[in-house]
C-alpha cells in the first residue's frame, strides 16, 4: 500500500522559489507556488492537482498547461516525466457553440 507519509518524507518540505507567482495555467489562473505547494501537501498525480486547484479545467482544456504542470510534478517528486500519467481528457475539448451540442437531428441552420 502507497504510504504518502513516507512519500512526503521522501520530497521534503516545501521550499518557496522565487518565481512561484509565475501563472502556469491561464485559464483558471493557477501559479507554479500553488501547484509545488499542493504536490507537498500530498497531492501527487494530475487528477488529483485537477480536482484540488482546477489547473487544466479551463478553456484549453490542459493543452497549454498540461506539460508545464507533468514537469513540475515530475521535479518535486524526483522521478522522470514519463512516470507521471497525462490527464484524462474530457469531451467538449474544444469550445463548442451551443446550438451545435443542440442539434440532435444533425440538421443545420
Amino acid at each position: 500500500m502507497f504510504d504518502i507519509q513516507e512519500a512526503l518524507k521522501e520530497i521534503g518540505p516545501y521550499v518557496p522559489e522565487d518565481d512561484d507567482d509565475l501563472l502556469v495555467c491561464r485559464c483558471e489562473e493557477v501559479t507554479k507556488g500553488e501547484i509545488r505547494r499542493a504536490i507537498h501537501s500530498g497531492l501527487f498525480t494530475i487528477e488529483e492537482l485537477r480536482r484540488f486547484l482546477r489547473c487544466g479545467m479551463g478553456l484549453c482544456q490542459g493543452q497549454t498547461c498540461g506539460l508545464l504542470t507533468r514537469r513540475l510534478v515530475a521535479k518535486e517528486l524526483h522521478v522522470p516525466m514519463t512516470e507521471i500519467e497525462v490527464a484524462t481528457s474530457r469531451s467538449p475539448m474544444r469550445p463548442a457553440q451551443m446550438a451545435t451540442c443542440g442539434d440532435d437531428l444533425g440538421e443545420g441552420e
